[in-house]
């Protein structure tokens, strides 16, 4: 059993079920200590398990997910098992939320699926409680050909010297807006490579106004992606979310200015009344303003705009983040969609490896998920499915391909606890709409929710 790494029971499991931390940590301490792994957990190098050599291997593996994407990856699994005989891959899929719960409960009881998809927010929390293989070995060893991965995103799962995950594709949070909604309501389109966060505001404003609140001219910031939101203003002020040390990387007075931001943006008409503004959130992607004609602009990411667009009926169109002083200067950056990870307890770690590089390297599986799980991490897949994409998904392409010379470094890791922060910048940003409570004493409370979060 490794001790090196955190305690299990310093932070609750990321999940929303009534079981303490303590309670939890010890179930994984327990589950990762005994069994059959193949190798152990956190930093140890896993030996080969059982393989196919051995006899039938089989395996689950879990993401989550719309039913597009669930249909798509069991014809991955399809296709693999075809061309693998001897291997049998069990498909465990649910929705974002719920996914959480069942892999934390799983993982607790020693069952956690072989390969998972794995989000930006969790990884790092994962792998301290020694529920990740380091595939590192397995990177070394050529298993896991990582020879054409994107390099902006290529190093993101690693968690200092091992690694952790390997994503799947890229994309980058941006202002999704319906050019047709600004024509009707007589509002020029203002230039994304110099428009201020006020501009924006002010533009929105005129957008719900001309056409009588008929349609809002932007989607709440602090809601749908407000960690991230507030994260790209962070960044254009030379702040962090979580810098690399794993604490605050942010001032309180930062964190109010951009609140204040979304205080006017309400009070103003730009964006619907509070009400409005949650039910809107509470639909998804499906009931996103512009996916309905409701709206002129909103904030997504970039592999989301297939979806907004088949809601839409007409052509969307992506804007880089506005800056403070329109200098273009953006806190943007280009972030793994997700990753695949491999549980420490899987006993075919050499098959579950296998099975990883297959789905970021093989040109059979990149035409059947084509830019689901991101513009994919392999470049040269990339280019390979480009011009077989519908019109939003080449737009996706060629947006990123634009910006990516002007954007910041992905963020590292963030520290165990930080699955906790969108809920919670959610919380009182509807507080805040609400009128409960001041855009000050929100930004003082999360602080120190954040912090707790994260001790």
């Amino acid at each position: 059993m490794h001790t090196n790494r955190t305690n299990w029971a310093r932070a609750p499991w990321p999940t929303r079920l009534g079981v303490t931390g303590g309670v939890l940590g010890l179930l994984l301490t327990t589950a990762a200590c005994g069994g059959d792994s193949g190798g152990g957990g956190g930093g140890a190098a896993a030996d080969g398990g059982t393989t196919r050599e051995d006899g039938p291997v089989s395996m689950r593996m879990s993401w989550w997910g719309s039913d597009t994407r669930h249909a798509a990856t069991q014809q991955l699994i399809d296709l693999y098992e075809s061309e693998n005989e001897g291997v049998t891959i069990e498909g465990d899929f649910t929705g974002f939320a719920d996914y959480w719960d069942r892999l934390a409960t799983g993982t607790a009881g020693g069952q956690a699926p072989c390969v998972m998809q794995q989000d930006t927010r969790y990884v790092r929390e994962y792998a301290d409680r020694n529920a990740l293989l380091d595939l590192t070995p397995y990177i070394e060893d050529g298993t896991i050909d990582t020879s054409n991965l994107d390099e902006n995103v290529a190093e993101t799962g690693m968690v200092e010297d091992a690694t952790y995950a390997i994503p799947t594709g890229v994309n980058a949070f941006s202002v999704v807006i319906d050019p047709a909604a600004y024509e009707a309501a007589g509002v020029p389109v203002p230039d994304g490579s110099s428009w201020t966060w006020e501009e924006m505001v002010d533009t929105a404003a005129q957008v719900t106004q001309a056409t009588g609140g008929q349609v809002y001219g932007m989607q709440a910031m602090g809601l749908n992606g407000g960690d991230t939101n507030f994260e790209v203003y962070a960044r254009e002020q030379g702040e962090a979310l979580f810098d690399e040390n794993g604490e605050i990387g942010f001032t309180q007075e930062t964190l109010a200015e951009w609140w204040n931001i979304e205080k006017q943006a309400s009070e103003t008409g730009a964006e619907p009344p509070p009400s409005t503004t949650v039910e809107v959130f509470n639909g998804g992607v499906d009931q996103a303003l512009v996916a309905t004609g409701r709206g002129a602009s909103g904030f997504w990411w970039t592999n989301e705009l297939p979806a907004l667009t088949a809601g839409a009926g007409t052509e969307l169109q992506f804007m880089r983040f506005p800056t403070e002083e329109g200098d273009g200067e953006t806190g943007m950056y280009l972030k793994p969609a997700m990753f695949w990870a491999v549980s420490s307890s899987c006993e075919s770690p050499q098959e579950a490896a296998m099975l990883v590089d297959w789905l970021i390297n093989s040109e059979d599986a990149v035409e059947i998920i084509k830019a689901d799980r991101g513009l994919p991490v392999n470049t040269e897949l990339r280019d390979q499915i480009a011009p077989t994409l519908d019109p939003a998904g080449q737009a996706a392409v060629s947006f990123v391909e634009e910006i990516t010379p002007d954007l910041q470094d992905p963020p590292a890791l963030p520290p165990q606890g930080a699955g906790e922060v969108q809920a919670i910048l959610q919380r009182y940003t509807e507080q805040i709409l609400f009128d409960q409570i001041s855009v000050e004493d929100a930004a003082e409370r999360f602080m120190t929710e954040v912090e707790s979060a994260i001790a």
